[in-house]
């Protein structure tokens, strides 16, 4: 039995239902992994706060990355481990700062991970949050070049993978957050979160996510499960270095140098919450004919995918579903066939 290599994307900040908190996608993409052997995903999928896990047949691909990689602009190339620097902002804290190197420590003495080494950028982050968003997170970066030179600093000196802790402000909006905490509203870090690893991604092409610093709230006894884990530690480090620590590099192409052993050219299906298929990575798929399976999953933007012209659209209740879809594709049955009512097959003229 062979792979059917399949991306999983949930888009950051829009407030899905099921991969709209702290690695509550975690589950479901151990599933798809398990269904089609070869699944490519992003850190706003595995990422749990102080909670995430390794997995034999998941590749960890920032976002940026990912929508390269769906377009045919880039390979993957499996590794046995990455060397990780860290990024600190240097508006963080001093004990704020002490216990992401703890958090890093941890990671190498029991996890075994290689942290190879950490910067402080010369200049703060100046991390803004948009906090007038319409049902979806968004945010900038100050300043974006100090962030650039301290990850050429690392690179420079070894480390083949970034994590970034950027200082978020300390004023959030304690409704907009509660909300959050409660199952009730968006993100309203995961935006800006976002940018920062995209601009990682587009200018160092190297593997990357982000992890924010954020001074400890007040507790909140009607937290959803669904966001718990990121109340359960001092920094949300520990699911970007376990992600990192063996995510695939990244091979521009066309390259001929290098050995790709998880091309585009070889992907199946991308997954995506249904009206939400307007992103970078879809619209490439589907431009490249990819089965596009469409999961109902409740979000902010809810765009009708009646909209989209795709021949090779898949619309399916659950994560369930798209699993079972996924496994009938891997096996060479033809999903008709279980579906019905069953038509008969057609006379060309």
């Amino acid at each position: 039995m062979g792979i059917s290599q399949t991306i999983f994307l949930i888009p950051t900040g829009i407030g899905c239902e099921l991969g709209g908190f702290a690695g509550d996608a975690l589950p479901v993409a151990k599933l798809l992994a398990s269904a089609s052997g070869c699944l490519i995903t992003h850190p706003n999928v595995m990422n749990g706060g102080s909670l995430s896990e390794k997995h034999k047949d998941i590749f960890y691909v920032e976002g940026y990355s990912l929508d390269r990689f769906a377009k045919g602009e880039i390979g993957l190339k499996k590794v046995n481990k990455q060397k990780v620097g860290i990024i600190f902002d240097s508006s963080i804290e001093h004990e704020l700062l002490v216990r992401h190197l703890q958090a890093a420590d941890a990671c190498v003495a029991t996890l075994g991970i290689d942290v190879h080494s950490y910067v402080l950028t010369k200049k703060p982050l100046g991390i803004v949050i948009d906090q007038h968003f319409n049902g979806l997170s968004g945010g900038l970066i100050e300043n974006p070049d100090t962030l650039i030179e301290a990850g050429e600093k690392l690179i420079e000196n070894g480390a083949t993978a970034l994590a970034i802790v950027a200082k978020f402000p300390d004023h959030l909006d304690l409704n907009i957050t509660n909300s959050y905490r409660e199952g009730k509203g968006i993100d309203p870090i995961a935006g800006v979160e976002a940018v920062i690893s995209h601009l990682i991604s587009k200018f160092l092409k190297v593997p990357c996510a982000h992890a924010p610093a954020l001074i400890p709230i007040e507790i909140n006894e009607n937290t959803d499960p669904r966001a718990a884990s990121e109340e359960i530690g001092y920094t949300f480090l520990p699911s970007v270095l376990i992600g990192l620590s063996n995510a695939p590099d990244l091979v521009e192409l066309p390259d001929h140098k290098e050995v790709i052993t998880i091309h585009p050219n070889q992907t199946d299906s991308i997954v995506v919450p249904s009206g939400a298929l307007g992103g970078e990575g879809v619209l490439a798929s589907i431009e490249r004919g990819l089965n596009i399976i469409s999961v109902r999953n409740k979000n902010s933007i809810d765009i009708d995918d009646q909209k989209f012209n795709c021949p090779n659209l898949i619309k399916v209740n659950n994560y369930f579903e798209a699993a079972g879809f996924i496994l009938s594709l891997r096996h060479g049955i033809n999903p008709k066939s279980i579906q019905r009512p069953l038509n008969k097959i057609q006379k060309i003229m």
